[in-house]
């Protein structure tokens, strides 16, 4: 290459200067080479690690929403727990100190009781049940709950599959198996009665801790869907996974209501149609997933086994489980929960 062809060499030498003594004036101050273009950036957190379809699907959409904005919207995703737990992050979310954060409505549940509805032991038997609920009349009212309490919900609510337990010490074949069993739980009071239901002995424990947790055997166990437990590789510190599915889980996207609001309606439109898309996106990757990661797993070395579900339903319903639950969530909730699933003892 020539001088001539050479964009560099034609810059004239005092311009070079001056322009490198400026970047290290920014750089002296602490302060990005690159001035921030973008009118209005957002924070997306997640507690899902960067692998993960979740976090795949919407950095995507955060590149879709910055060129389809011609750069007015940057959208900053930080995956894996960056920004602190599950319980802390929804404080950030509601302070505003967070924008955007999905979470399962199972632990907004503390905050929003009836967001944990769907979380109801073996109140799905498919995935067109779950999509015809959530996407629906069920999914409308819980919405419309959240938004009480100043959170916008974006309409559709991520995948993140039906359970499973898995242990470091025994396969749970019956709900006898759990008794006494010391088993980590999200932080949400549907979980922990579910499994004190069983006779177990569940603890509250935020997602970033679960390893360290079944490492160091603070708990003998944890319940998780099938590509949580790979892509976090629970695999190292669990020998058994007991395909229960007893309860179907997904994350509600929820956004800061005053700093959502703010945004104009053209820049809402955008984001809401991206991410609409990357939810369909992720609802495909776990299906595909689902599908494969038995075998990953069990090349890992886990032991798998299929329990009959129906000890563990008739143990729930002995123990008034459901009954309680219709208490606390109400007749018009569960109405609109048993319109998909059928009556639930």
């Amino acid at each position: 290459m020539t001088a001539a062809s050479n964009p560099i060499t034609t810059i004239p030498r005092r311009t070079f200067i001056q322009g490198a003594a400026g970047i290290g004036a920014l750089a002296s101050l602490g302060q990005p080479v690159f001035a921030q273009t973008a009118e209005f950036t957002l924070k997306w957190a997640n507690n899902i690690p960067a692998t993960h379809p979740s976090t795949i699907r919407i950095r995507e959409a955060a590149d879709a929403i910055k060129k389809e904005t011609n750069g007015r919207v940057d959208i900053q995703v930080f995956p894996n727990n960056q920004l602190g737990g599950d319980t802390d992050m929804l404080s950030q979310v509601r302070s505003g100190a967070i924008d955007i954060f999905p979470l399962s409505g199972l632990i907004l549940q503390t905050l929003v009781p009836v967001a944990g509805i769907n979380g109801l032991a073996f109140a799905f038997k498919d995935y067109p049940t779950v999509w015809a609920a959530m996407d629906g009349d069920l999914g409308a009212y819980i919405r419309g709950a959240i938004d009480k309490v100043n959170l916008h919900t974006f309409d559709k609510c991520l995948d993140n599959g039906y359970r499973n337990i898995t242990t470091s010490t025994k396969p749970i074949n019956t709900a006898a198996d759990l008794k006494g069993f010391k088993i980590r739980v999200p932080v949400s009071p549907l979980w922990t009665s579910m499994f004190k239901a069983f006779g177990a002995a569940p603890t509250g424990i935020n997602f970033s801790e679960v390893y360290s947790a079944l490492q160091t055997k603070v708990v003998e166990g944890q319940e998780n869907p099938l590509a949580i437990i790979e892509i976090a590789k629970l695999y190292e510190v669990q020998k058994y996974c007991s395909m229960t599915r007893h309860m179907w889980d997904g994350q509600w996207i929820l956004a800061n209501g005053k700093r959502w609001n703010s945004l104009p309606r053209d820049i809402q439109a955008v984001i809401n149609k991206n991410v609409a898309l990357a939810v369909e996106k992720q609802r495909d990757d776990i299906r595909r997933l689902d599908n494969s990661v038995e075998a990953q797993l069990k090349a890992k070395g886990m032991i798998f086994n299929d329990p009959d579900p129906k000890s563990f339903r008739e143990t729930l319903s002995k123990a008034g489980f459901y009954q309680d639950w219709r208490k606390k969530f109400g007749d018009e909730a569960m109405s609109k929960l048993e319109k998909y699933s059928g009556k639930l003892a």
